[in-house]
């Protein structure tokens, strides 16, 4: 689709939109519509995203995209009317008896573009916060996953009129082509090199961006924690999507002494589950050839500075199958320690104390998220006060994205803005401020010209408001 017929598009839905805004019967039924929508393309959708991988899990799809919609929506539909109430404030005293009080009114069109390693949830989730804060929405999913990329096309423009939700598909000239229109709010996940694109596409219209990033997100182990356990849940969470999810731990931080533990406990929880993994059919390949070259080309530069490779699994792998390492002795030179690996790759970064540790994330971009290992309260509190980042889960990884009633979101180069549940809302609202003044109003008092007794009070009153 070309420039021209994308801002067609985007003209109607703005007609539309002025025409009638979505109130809180057409906004549920817009939500109970996607869910349905889920529901009977379930199979269809799983079908579509496995094949742009080449193979990825029919459960592993259920369980961190269908399933996490359909409890979105949930939540969605359940809180909504409460979420659109307009809420009383307190007054400022000297506009006393003026009643404050500000409500959400949604923003008008916006505009979501969506990433392939979830193609399903990264377009979908932050439509379902569009959709209840009242929105029309252009949805563009990634081309990267061109299978599921047109299965979402087609069945929300088959099941929604074009003026109120609207997908298209296209190659990088068509995202380039998006990211440039008018629209009253403008949604990205991606990378943060593109990030930056789409903020300067958007700032000639001056649309508000909330923009989904990336980076490099630390795992820390501290030496009192329970090895096994940590490096249990670190690898959960890095071999979700054989490592392609944004929260993925990225590195591993912890003192040298820890790095023997690590190993062995590492190698025991593949021996316990991998097989198995492979067995079933559940382990994700990685979603092209290029991106599988640039792996390989992470832990042969790795290597070539002096880093120590500890293949996890010494099976042969198939077609874009790759196979987790450690990488031990790692140096920031190393491109592995430079970008975001979004792979089954877990660098092992050997730094002795919380202070360092503390020192090295605030030295680097701010990550998307941050996980610490550790039973001690002070010295939680101390990373959580003394380190930036998106989010946090303590003592376990990525789950802090599936509570309902926290913000999920970047932080400098990972990103700025947040969605889901209620803070999904706000993001695709206007929080507008309302006074109400009443027939007898001090402000009657408060118009120029100040002479005589109201330059008296003017005095007055700034002889008061000083703190």
């Amino acid at each position: 689709m070309d420039r021209s017929e994308l801002e067609q598009l985007l003209f109607r839905q703005k007609q539309a939109f002025k025409r009638e805004v979505p109130g809180y019967e057409r906004r549920i039924e817009a939500l109970r519509k996607l869910s349905s929508i889920l529901e009977e393309h379930q199979e269809e959708l799983i079908h579509a995203v496995a094949r742009d991988f080449g193979w990825r899990s029919h459960d592993e799809t259920l369980l961190l995209e269908i399933y996490p919609l359909q409890d979105e929506i949930r939540h969605a539909i359940k809180n909504l009317k409460s979420w659109m109430k307009s809420r009383r404030v307190s007054g400022s005293w000297f506009l006393y008896p003026a009643k404050a009080f500000y409500q959400y009114q949604p923003k008008g069109c916006v505009g979501i573009m969506g990433a392939w390693n979830y193609q399903l949830m990264l377009c979908l989730s932050p439509m379902i916060d569009a959709l209840a804060a009242g929105n029309h929405i252009l949805l563009k999913p990634s081309e990267i996953a061109p299978h599921s990329a047109g299965l979402l096309k087609r069945l929300l423009n088959a099941n929604f009129d074009e003026a109120y939700v609207s997908c298209v598909t296209g190659d990088a000239d068509t995202a380039r082509n998006f990211s440039a229109l008018g629209f009253d709010h403008l949604f990205f996940t991606g990378s943060t090199t593109t990030g930056k694109k789409v903020m300067e596409a958007a700032a000639p219209n001056l649309t508000p961006v909330t923009l989904e990033l990336g980076g490099k997100s630390p795992a820390i182990i501290h030496p009192s924690y329970s090895v096994e356990r940590a490096v249990k849940r670190i690898l959960t969470g890095k071999l979700f999507n054989a490592g392609q999810t944004c929260v993925a731990p990225d590195y591993l931080m912890c003192p040298e002494s820890l790095n023997t533990q690590i190993e062995e406990q590492a190698r025991n929880f593949m021996q316990q589950h991998f097989q198995e993994l492979l067995d079933a059919g559940q382990y994700t390949w990685i979603i092209n050839d290029k991106h599988y070259e640039r792996l390989q080309s992470l832990l042969k530069d790795a290597e070539e500075k002096g880093a120590k490779l500890v293949p996890l699994w010494d099976s042969e792998p198939e077609d874009r199958q790759f196979f987790p390492y450690l990488i031990f002795g790692v140096q920031e030179d190393m491109r592995i320690m430079q970008e975001e690996i979004f792979g089954p790759l877990l660098p092992v970064l050997n730094i002795e104390s919380l202070s360092g540790w503390i020192s090295y994330v605030e030295s680097n971009p701010r990550p998307l998220a941050l996980y610490y290992f550790d039973s001690n309260k002070k010295r939680i509190r101390r990373m959580l006060q003394e380190t930036n980042s998106g989010g946090v889960t303590i003592n376990d990884t990525i789950y802090h994205l599936a509570q309902h009633n926290l913000p999920f979101g970047g932080n400098g180069d990972s990103g700025m803005g947040h969605y889901h549940g209620f803070d999904g809302f706000e993001t695709f609202s206007k929080k507008k401020a309302v006074m109400k003044q009443y027939s007898f109003a001090p402000t009657d008092f408060l118009r120029p010209p100040f002479t005589g007794v109201k330059k008296t009070l003017l005095r007055k009153l700034g002889s008061f408001l000083k703190a």
